[in-house]
């Protein structure tokens, strides 16, 4: 038997597809659907051995309609349906391939039409109507032919396995880019990509993508195990994503990434690829593929243009996220101008700001809603900036002149932040506005009651209170712990949300590790 040659069809020793299937090698699944016992013993012996693309071959074998039918179901990935057309009835080959598109939705199994009665299903109908990708009668059908068949099917099988694999990981890239500046969308933005790549590399599904620390310049980089954080993974490194780690954690690679570390450029050896790219401003990254055969030119220049893009969406994300910072920077910075102003420290309202979060999430507020009280609270006395010094900083209690002017502070602070559309601002308002609202409705400057006092209002109100009487104030020194507990006992229900007031008793240890990071230094 003549065999055509090819680079990519190759022969093994003498054993079936399925006999020399090993733990490093996917076979090709072949489903051969014919009622005769000698077509599948045939056809077997014409593939003895063949391999496509170094992978062996493994068939499944049908009797009949409806096993093909079951089979089908079973094995989703199989690549070839060698299909007879007459079995239990003279159409059971055609219902098969309506079954295989139409009810199971495959249109990768690339089918065969095999038949050794062409009068029953002319060729020009069967095409025309039916979704096969070829007709062959089975006198024709020689083992030369048959060789061709399979290469030429089992091509068209992986082609567009591998672009379906691609389109997988594009709609990854697509979904992750609408919301890019968040760093976990970048962490699926990067896991789609390797996706793709790895499918258009025809690469083993293990592709790790590493970064250097952010708090390392790149020389320090390259030769500190302890440097990387791990930003995708996928197959065998999929568990890595999001970790700092060492090289060595993935020890059958360290020489390579440190090859490729120590010469600054892209190394290939054994099958794996390890590809190196240094950002504007000296950050190293670097790619790993598995199961890389060898790399083009072309394929080289996409690795870099993936990793280019990469870092370029990590720099905007890290500029995005520096914007954010500097932002809630301010905002602490101007409610500590204001505790200043009134001869306070400005640790006043980091304090509140931290101990805010802690029981919004502790009553149950999404995290989102938690961090923007935690960067809206430090403005809650946004206000006294208006109030005269003569009486923010007075020392002694106030006159019911004073007392007046001074209670203008929250609603001074709530217009002076009401008209912004930012959201933490917007809640800076509900903070400066109802922060000294009693839980009993006697509180100011609405005497709004229970509930009707805004969440964000009931926090801070706690929060404020129990951090200013465990600090010297102007018109007071600062009290002991034990005192302001039975304070709050007694005001639970009077002044405070009972249920606010449970959760500081119950988070008392926490708390007093938020003091201690946010202490005073004139204490």
């Amino acid at each position: 038997m003549k065999i055509p040659p090819s680079d990519e069809l190759i022969f093994a020793e003498e054993s079936t597809g399925a006999d020399q299937l090993s733990q490093d090698s996917t076979p090709w699944k072949v489903m051969i659907v014919d009622d005769e016992p000698a077509i599948h013993e045939v056809t077997k012996l014409a593939l003895r051995g063949v391999k496509f693309a170094d992978r062996p071959l493994q068939f499944i074998d049908c009797y009949s309609g409806a096993e093909a039918c079951q089979a089908i179901t079973d094995h989703p990935d199989a690549a070839l349906m060698l299909l007879d057309v007459v079995m239990e009835s003279d159409h059971a080959g055609l219902d098969v391939a309506k079954y295989v598109r139409e009810k199971v939705s495959n249109q990768n199994v690339r089918i065969v039409l095999r038949t050794g009665q062409p009068g029953q299903a002319p060729e020009r109908e069967v095409i025309t109507v039916y979704d096969i990708n070829d007709y062959k009668e089975k006198t024709e059908l020689t083992a030369s032919k048959l060789f061709t068949v399979i290469y030429s099917s089992l091509r068209a099988y992986r082609d567009i396995t591998t672009i379906e694999a691609s389109k997988h990981g594009l709609t990854r890239v697509i979904e992750a880019s609408a919301n890019i500046f968040q760093l976990s969308a970048l962490d699926s933005f990067s896991q789609g990509v390797l996706e793709q790549l790895t499918a258009l590399l025809q690469a083993d599904p293990g592709a790790i993508y590493l970064k250097s620390h952010p708090r390392l310049d790149a020389l320090a980089v390259t030769y500190n195990e302890n440097a990387w954080h791990v930003v995708a993974g996928t197959g065998a490194y999929s568990d890595f994503t999001g970790r700092d780690t060492s090289v060595n954690l993935i020890s059958s690679h360290s020489e390579l990434l440190g090859d490729a570390l120590k010469r600054r450029k892209a190394v290939h050896r054994e099958r794996s690829y390890a590809a190196y790219f240094e950002d504007r401003i000296g950050n190293v990254s670097v790619l790993l593929l598995d199961g890389v055969d060898s790399i083009t030119p072309m394929e080289s220049d996409l690795i870099q243009l993936f990793m280019r893009n990469v870092s370029i969406a990590f720099e905007n994300i890290n500029l995005h996220l520096d914007l954010e910072e500097t932002q809630r920077e301010i905002v602490c910075l101007l409610g500590e101008s204001v505790e200043r102003r009134s001869r306070e420290t400005g640790n006043h309202v980091r304090r509140v700001a931290a101990i805010s979060e802690l029981l919004a999430l502790g009553y149950g507020l999404s995290l989102e809603e938690a961090q923007t009280l935690k960067y809206a609270s430090p403005l809650h006395d946004l206000g006294k900036i208006a109030i005269p010094d003569a009486i923010l900083n007075k020392p002694g209690l106030h006159t019911p002149e004073e007392t007046a002017v001074m209670r203008q502070h929250a609603e001074i602070g709530h217009q002076m932040l009401i008209s912004s559309k930012r959201k933490v601002l917007q809640a800076a308002a509900i903070v400066a506005h109802e922060h000294h609202e009693r839980w009993d409705g006697n509180g100011y400057p609405q005497n709004l009651a229970g509930k009707d006092i805004h969440i964000y209002g009931r926090i801070t109100a706690v929060a404020d209170v129990f951090d200013a009487l465990l600090n010297d104030r102007c018109y007071k020194k600062a009290w002991p712990l034990d005192q302001v507990l039975d304070y709050f006992r007694n005001e639970r229900g009077r002044h405070f949300d009972p249920d606010l007031v449970d959760l500081l008793f119950d988070r008392l240890e926490e708390i007093e590790r938020i003091r201690t990071r946010y202490r005073d230094v004139f204490n």
